[in-house]
Formats: C-alpha cells, sequence, structure tokens
C-alpha cells in the first residue's frame, strides 16, 4: 500500500507540471510549435520504445521469479538495467547537442527567443531532468533488487519487493509515455 500511495504521489507532481506545460501551451502556441522542431523526434522516438520494452522485461522478471527460474529473471532485470542506461545515454546526447546550439536555460542564443520559446524549453528541461533523476532512482532500485534475486532473497515465495521496483520502473515509463508526444509529437 505504501508504494501505491508514494506512486500516485508522483503523479500529482508530474501531474502538476503536465497542467503548466498546457496552460503555456495554450498561451504560445505559435511559439510552442516553434520550440518543438528543435526536438530530434527519431530519438524521442527510440527512448520511448527502449522504455516500453524495458516494462515488458522487468514485468517478465516477476514472472520468471514467480516460476523459480532465477536465473532468466536476472537476464530480464539485467537487460531491463541495460535498457534505462541506454536510456539516459541517449538523453544525454540530446541535452548535449541543446548545450551546444546554446538552447539552454539562461543561454544568450535562448534569451533572444520570443518568451513561448523559452517557457517550452524550460519545462523541456525540468520534465525531462526530472523524469531522467526518476529513471536513475528507478535503475538503484533496480539494481537493488537484482542482487536480492541473486542472493535468493527474492524468490518465488517472496517477490514482493520486485513487483515494487517493477511498479516504480513502470511509472517511470508512464511518464516518459505522456512527455513524448508532449514535447516530440505535438508540433
Amino acid at each position: 500500500m505504501g508504494m501505491w500511495l508514494f506512486l500516485f504521489t508522483e503523479l500529482i507532481l508530474f501531474g502538476g507540471l503536465f497542467i503548466v506545460y498546457a496552460v503555456y501551451r495554450y498561451t504560445h502556441p505559435d511559439a510552442f510549435h516553434l520550440a518543438a522542431a528543435e526536438l530530434n523526434t527519431f530519438v524521442g522516438t527510440v527512448n520511448t520504445l527502449i522504455l516500453l520494452t524495458s516494462s515488458l522485461t522487468v514485468a517478465m522478471s516477476i514472472t520468471a521469479v514467480q516460476e523459480g527460474k532465477k536465473g532468466f529473471a536476472l537476464a530480464l532485470l539485467g537487460m531491463t538495467i541495460m535498457m534505462g542506461l541506454a536510456f539516459l545515454v541517449n538523453k544525454y546526447f540530446e541535452w548535449g547537442h541543446k548545450f551546444e546550439v546554446g538552447i539552454y536555460p539562461g543561454a544568450p542564443e535562448l534569451l533572444a527567443q520570443p518568451q513561448g520559446v523559452i517557457l517550452y524549453f524550460g519545462l523541456y528541461f525540468v520534465m525531462t531532468g526530472l523524469h531522467a533523476l526518476h529513471v536513475i532512482i528507478g535503475l538503484a532500485v533496480l539494481l537493488y533488487v537484482f542482487e536480492a534475486v541473486r542472493r535468493g532473497s527474492i524468490n518465488a515465495g517472496s517477490y514482493v519487493r520486485l513487483e515494487s521496483g517493477a511498479l516504480y520502473w513502470h511509472l517511470v515509463d508512464i511518464i516518459w509515455i505522456f512527455l513524448f508526444p508532449l514535447f516530440y509529437l505535438l508540433h
């Protein structure tokens, strides 16, 4: 029950940010359209596929543990962790490119843009940065769970910690499913 309450608070946090995004998008539609053209839809799509697949592998790891297939569960958790790292690497290069071309909070090039463009990229960096922080936390949780499965303290008779870790990872995925279209697809 505690994990569900925690996830609910996380949804409230991101829900508030989605409302802020909606208000600013409504008040600055042309500037948001202009700014959205700066994002690479291909990179966003790859990251979406990575996270969707990682949600599948973490869910499959629960079934593997329930069936007593420890080695398979570890392999699936390892794949999930690797995909989470791949997501972060893609995000690092995507943000790096934005910094190279002067599109980051406080950059003179960005501050010379219309107010709506500044707001768009402010929200982009805050929301995707907060999401990336959640990915990092999720990876730490998955590493802990991986080690617990390896040691045998998470097994067919006791797998609630694995389920809780997977729930958190699914939250990370669900949040990205909302971020992806808001920033990459709605032009």
